[in-house]
């Protein structure tokens, strides 16, 4: 049976081959996952389609492959011949032993400057240049003792380098390369293409979380039992960033070559941290969810994020970004708008402050709002008055139940 790369989500042209999950001869079952194919925003999983052997594996970790390319094959079936294939394997390495040995004997023996097997590896799995190693053997050959004076001669000139330092340094300082994943690749790039390709700015303001936090504690176990979900302060976020978008249809709209789009929905996405990094998953139709929906949503969202199974239509869309920075502990930030959309809503950490109210100091739960913009389509007036009507409401969060 072959093992083929799914198809691939549209727009999407290549993939690359994340993890393989089993390995050559070894058994497998009806529907486990065989390996993980990661796009530019999903992984997709493929699983085996029978019982049976794991065969050749013909494109490995980290190789990039097209929609229903063959990627390995498998024996439906059949069961695991361990002990024959670790015979094999064992005759295998004697086998390439033999033939190192053999190559790096007559490597020894020839005029030539070539280098052995065994050499040629070391050389690369250190990454040295092997024109700067001055060989010692027959013929002036390169040989592993040499390689492992050279790499011990760098260790020794790069210590007497650094004798200038106020004091030794100690323990492990090791270091470890490996390749961006698709996903962090395609991340930097959207964050490199808004900063260069939007007039980007961003206004601030704070809001006061007293009155929301006073709902919450007063109704969070009636609300948990009715609808089955923590009433949280995500739900009132994307309530208040709704209305006050059908209120600037600016801060809703999308630039298209000359012309502007604006959208008469509202799709809000919501920034998430996952493992392979941050995905915007879109809540669709906020305006005609209640607060329990939106909590419910986002869980789900926040969940299949975590797990690696979101799909590419849980990402596509989205007409405006919320990022909560706050619940890693960021006091204030500037959020980098999500293209194609025009804003992005930055909200932060909760913090006691000192405020003056009625011309008294009050210590109150206070929060910083950022919005980042799109000056070319969202001037400051639009700006700052979404972002004041978004602070009215969630400093009055009944204004958000009876629409006014």
């Amino acid at each position: 049976m072959e093992i083929k790369v799914p198809v691939l989500p549209e727009s999407v042209a290549d993939a690359t081959i994340a993890t393989w999950h089993v390995k050559t001869g070894e058994a497998v079952t009806r529907d486990q996952v065989l390996v993980d194919i990661e796009t530019d925003k999903v992984v997709l999983e493929v699983v085996a389609q029978a019982d049976g052997v794991m065969g050749e594996i013909i494109h490995d970790t980290g190789a990039t492959v097209t929609a229903e390319e063959v990627i390995g094959k498998m024996e439906a079936g059949a069961a695991p011949a361990a002990k024959k294939d670790d015979a094999k394997a064992d005759a295998s390495a004697k086998s390439d032993d033999k033939a190192e040995a053999k190559s790096d004997a007559k490597s020894d023996d020839s005029n030539d400057d070539a280098l052995s097997p065994s050499v040629r590896r070391m050389i690369s799995e250190k990454g040295l240049d092997a024109s700067k190693i001055k060989g010692s053997g027959k013929n002036g050959r390169v040989t592993k003792e040499d390689v492992e004076k050279f790499v011990a001669a760098g260790s020794n000139k790069g210590a007497a380098a650094s004798t200038s330092a106020p004091a030794a340094v100690s323990g492990d300082r090791s270091q470890k390369r490996v390749p961006m994943t698709r996903l962090r690749k395609t991340i930097a790039n959207r964050l490199l293409e808004a900063k260069n390709s939007t007039a980007m700015l961003t206004t601030f303001n704070e809001v006061n979380m007293k009155p929301i936090m006073d709902l919450r504690k007063q109704y969070q176990d009636v609300f948990e039992k009715r609808h089955g979900i923590r009433l949280g302060f995500m739900s009132f976020y994307v309530k208040a960033v709704t209305e006050a978008l059908k209120r600037f249809p600016e801060v809703n709209a999308a630039i298209d070559g000359d012309d502007i789009v604006y959208h008469n929905y509202f799709d809000v996405s919501i920034a998430v941290s996952t493992p392979r990094g941050l995905v915007t998953p879109v809540l669709r139709d906020c305006d005609k969810m209640n607060l329990a929906e939106i909590e419910k949503a986002i869980k789900e969202l926040a969940l299949k994020g975590r797990d690696g199974k979101l799909a590419m239509d849980d990402l596509t869309g989205g007409n405006f970004t919320i990022t909560n920075g706050g619940v890693f502990g960021s006091l204030m930030s500037t959020p980098i708008i999500n293209p194609p959309q025009s804003a992005i809503l930055g909200m932060h950490k909760i913090q006691d402050r000192v405020m003056v109210v009625d011309g008294k100091m009050e210590i109150l739960p206070m929060m910083y709002l950022a919005l980042s913009y799109d000056h070319r389509i969202i001037d400051g007036k639009e700006s700052v008055g979404f972002l004041v009507t978004i602070k009215e409401l969630l400093e009055d969060p009944t204004r958000i139940l009876l629409d006014i």
